[in-house]
């Protein structure tokens, strides 16, 4: 099976090598990332991965200011799409948990029902305390979150799209696929949430402008759940403040974003038992020396820039 992962990525280098090792795991055959305007390493660091694993990585086509629209439009062009059994389109701080068997994207689908798409709800991983960043991996720092069944005061959380290569996607979105317009009843494909329960159906149409992206939580994770790590430790999140937001313009990362994130509530440190083959994983890329250097070159500049950050007033008063 040929699964394809999606990604647009700016400044994300200390990150990269846990993600891709991650999601090979998981199963991934094949990656996609868009970069745009990196000053940490992380292209170079693609690059040179791009010419030792099933890695295709280019230069994020927008011209205006929706980055991650235009690279997914772009993206059905690709080969690396077009020739992929599945597709996932998902961000780099997010982690696809699978409970079922080995906890491979295969054994997820089976248990489903092998459906034409499952959309899998976030559990928005806190802080946890951590201030200083580590170079190690992300889902062993960050073990608690909210309630996986109620975010803030909201019961419907967002979702993100694991779809069929021939699901009949009018366009895609960050989220999930819009149906192609004017399918019958007949011509709607099966579609469901991590339960292997199907989707709402004004979420499966698109119906309910309000609830394109989400859906009500409660029991649509018995078989996976999307660990979404936004804020990893202070040091980091200063640093992604500075970056911005690579799938919107002109849009930072303040401390309301902090706050309505750092809900350490619910203890859940179940993606633990894929470390073992994480580390493996990881331990095969940095055998080479290029890839383990350019690595190491993204985690210094990454501490560079809180170093330069902590020299700005306005950065000592938000980490306070």
């Amino acid at each position: 099976m040929r699964i394809t992962a999606v990604t647009c990525v700016k400044n994300e280098g200390p990150f990269l090598l846990e993600w891709i090792a991650f999601h090979r795991v998981l199963g991934i055959t094949d990656f996609l990332f868009y970069s745009n305007d990196c000053t940490d390493g992380t292209d170079a660091l693609l690059d040179a991965l791009a010419t030792r694993i099933n890695l295709v990585h280019l230069p994020n086509p927008a011209e205006g200011r929706n980055y991650q629209m235009e690279a997914l439009k772009d993206a059905r062009r690709q080969d690396v799409v077009q020739e992929a059994d599945w597709i996932w389109v998902a961000d780099v701080d997010e982690f696809l948990n699978i409970h079922v068997g080995r906890g491979t994207i295969p054994e997820l689908i089976k248990a489903c029902g092998t459906p034409a798409a499952i959309s899998i709800t976030f559990q928005f991983f806190a802080n946890c305390g951590v201030e200083a960043y580590e170079d190690r991996p992300v889902i062993t720092q960050f073990p608690c979150s909210h309630n996986p069944d109620l975010w803030c005061d909201q019961t419907a959380i967002e979702v993100k799209t694991l779809f069929r290569h021939d699901f009949p996607a009018q366009y895609l979105g960050a989220h999930r696929p819009f149906l192609r317009k004017g399918l019958k009843k007949g011509q709607r494909p099966e579609w469901t949430d991590g339960s292997g329960r199907g989707v709402p159906f004004k979420f499966k149409i698109a119906a309910n402008k309000r609830r394109i992206r989400k859906f009500p939580a409660a029991g649509a994770r018995k078989f996976a759940t999307l660990n979404h790590y936004a804020l990893r430790s202070l040091d980091s999140y200063l640093v992604k403040n500075d970056r911005g937001d690579v799938n919107r313009e002109n849009r930072n990362f303040d401390d309301s974003y902090w706050r309505e994130r750092n809900d350490d509530a619910w203890h859940d440190d179940s993606i633990l038992r894929y470390l073992p083959r994480l580390k493996a994983e990881m331990e095969r890329l940095k055998k080479d020396p290029l890839i383990r250097e350019l690595h190491e070159d993204c985690v210094s500049r990454h501490r560079a820039t809180l170093a330069r950050l902590m020299k700005d007033k306005s950065y000592v008063a938000l980490r306070a």
